[in-house]
């Protein structure tokens, strides 16, 4: 049954909320300009400085005066909203689902399973710290309206890219390569994708800010290049402008499996995972899901910039006000910050909110989004579908026993939700679960969670085993203090930095201590890899028994400098059906 768009259950009730948040927002905007008036970010610091700018402290002064005496104002207004709005949260369901519906439909639906019994799928997660502007400032990030619109076109810009492989031709090593730093015109091929969709190339940041309109999308095709090659010789770059519009992206050609010599850049593969630095994200993305977009000005900007691209997305999850309704359990201001954007249709979608959240995250609605999606059908007609979970768990570091009972929440929420949902006559081709654990891999302060049973469970394709990762991941949380610097203000620059052990350990966030203990970090032989918190996992022993999985690529993308601070993450999968299984 399609889910209904509204999370209110007739237009009386959605009007009467839609009339209290009227009445709130303008004083939350009032003192959300009075506190962020008060706090700059480094690159605004920065700024003033090269300028010569000596008016802030009268700035600071008469903005905070004019701003308060708005606020002050305003509250009436907001107390008589909150009236009407708080109660209304007892009969909201806890998230908003928008529906694009794409010409032709057909682009919902993956045949890759009718027409050939395999597919490909790609998910990507990534924490957007889309807080209310005056509580980003204490991330160094600002301006959230902007890092929105901005966010939403480079996802757009890397995931609509045709999906390009390119043969090598060589008598001793063949292999195909994925240049993901490519964006090549295109062309016809008989080659099916999860979408057909392709943006035009965007400038960065600077153009991005500026626009938030959309143009049309025209469709694209996977695209497939031939290069002679011969092992005793470097690979040529004559021909960039066939090879890579971009011309700072040059011979940044990425590859699985690739020969060694040209293993330089791009798609590596080490541990039978190819896996890659990306300044882009990869292309067709099926699944995106997004952490801390709390502020609903800028989820709904994410909303418009993706659904030419995302038909189904959920957004504004999580509940508000005391939950249960009535209860004495501490007040949600904000709500989970998930946000999910699929290609594929939504048949089923269940939240949950943590309880046991303390400190400054119990004010958020924390939780898991599971969601079940229609892929399309098998070869026998029968449906096709995927799980797919997103998570943020609690975040301040020491309180490993807190994620630990969150971790076994999610684990019985995710199967409770399969099997409420699972019918007979479909195949469950793939079983994910992404997002911010807030919990790394390597710092001994996280050694409860790293073992965790969860891991057992599901797949980690960074992981090595509880507390090692495997030498060629990179860590995910940015050192905030540095987001502006040089060597990580543009995509290129952050690219360059995190495939560099030297550079990469000055602006990754380094283990953490355990009860301020001595601790040596690397170990001998091991490169610095830095805290790796941000999470994509996937689990074979859910999906149908004739299924067989294999990781096509792990990627670390740079898309998003300077716009949050953690490095987003992307898994593509494929899935292959065993011919001629009988029906279970």
């Amino acid at each position: 049954m399609a889910l209904r768009e509204s999370p209110f259950p007739n237009c009386f009730v959605a009007g009467i909320h839609a009339v209290g948040w009227a009445l709130i927002l303008p004083c939350f905007l009032f003192l959300d300009r009075l506190i962020a008036v008060c706090k700059s970010t480094t690159l605004e610091q920065t700024q003033r400085l090269e300028q010569e700018c000596y008016l802030y402290p009268l700035q600071v002064f008469f903005g905070s005066i004019i701003f308060f005496i708005l606020f002050l104002a305003t509250a009436p207004l907001a107390f008589l909203g909150f009236l009407l709005w708080a109660p209304l949260q007892a009969c909201r369901r806890p998230f908003c689902y928008h529906r694009e519906t794409l010409s032709p439909p057909e682009r919902e639906m993956h045949r890759g399973f009718e027409l050939e019994g395999k597919a490909s799928f790609g998910f990507a997660s990534a924490n957007l710290c889309l807080l209310p502007d005056s509580l980003a400032r204490f991330n160094n990030l600002g301006q959230t309206q902007h890092r929105a619109t901005a966010i939403g076109q480079c996802i757009v810009q890397g995931v609509v890219r045709p999906h390009i492989r390119i043969f090598v031709d060589s008598p001793s090593s063949c292999g195909t390569l994925s240049p993901s730093n490519s964006i090549l015109p295109t062309g016809n091929s008989s080659t099916y994708g999860a979408t057909d969709r392709q943006a035009q190339p965007l400038s960065h940041h600077s153009e991005r800010d500026s626009a938030e309109g959309h143009g049309p999308i025209p469709s694209t095709n996977s695209h497939v290049v031939c290069v002679p090659c011969d092992d005793t010789k470097e690979p040529s770059t004559e021909s960039p402008s066939t090879l890579n519009s971009n011309p700072n992206q040059q011979g940044q050609m990425s590859h699985r499996s690739a020969p060694r010599a040209l293993l330089s850049q791009g798609l590596r593969q080490q541990d039978d995972i190819p896996w890659e630095v990306s300044s882009l994200f990869p292309a067709n993305v099926d699944i995106l899901c997004l952490e801390e977009v709390f502020d609903k000005r800028a989820a709904q900007k994410l909303v418009n910039a993706l659904r030419p691209v995302y038909g189904h997305i959920l957004y504004d999850v999580g509940v508000y006000a005391c939950q249960p309704p009535c209860s004495c359990s501490s007040f949600k201001f904000f709500n989970s910050g998930l946000f999910l954007a699929s290609r594929f249709p939504v048949l089923e979608a269940q939240y949950h909110c943590f309880p046991n959240g303390r400190g400054e995250d119990a004010l958020a609605a924390k939780g898991l989004l599971s969601v079940k999606v229609l892929i399309g059908q098998n070869q026998k007609q029968k449906n096709v579908v995927g799980y797919f979970n997103c998570t943020h768990l609690h975040a301040p570091e020491g309180e490993g026993e807190i994620r630990c009972e969150q971790l076994n929440m999610v684990t019985k929420w995710m199967g409770d939700f399969q099997a409420a949902n699972r019918l007979p006559d479909e195949d469950v081709v793939f079983d994910v679960l992404c997002g911010d654990f807030n919990f790394d891999n390597c710092s001994p302060d996280d050694s409860l969670e790293q073992n965790h049973c969860l891991f057992q469970e599901y797949r980690d394709p960074c992981r090595a085993g509880p507390g090692k990762e495997k030498p060629w991941v990179t860590g995910t949380l940015l050192e905030q203090p540095t987001l502006y610097e040089d060597d990580v203000n543009r995509p290129e620059h952050l690219q360059r930095t995190l495939e560099r052990e030297e550079l990469r350990k000055h602006y990754i966030s380094p283990p953490v201590r355990k009860d301020g203990s001595p601790f040596v970090y690397p170990d001998a032989g091991q490169p610095w890899i830095g805290r790796r918190i941000d999470y994509i996992l996937f689990r074979e022993s859910s999906i149908s028994k004739h299924c067989r999985t294999e990781i096509e690529e792990v990627s670390f993308i740079t898309q998003l400098a300077c716009l949050t601070d953690h490095v987003p993450v992307g898994l593509k999968l494929n899935v292959m059906m065993e011919s001629g299984h009988t029906d279970e």
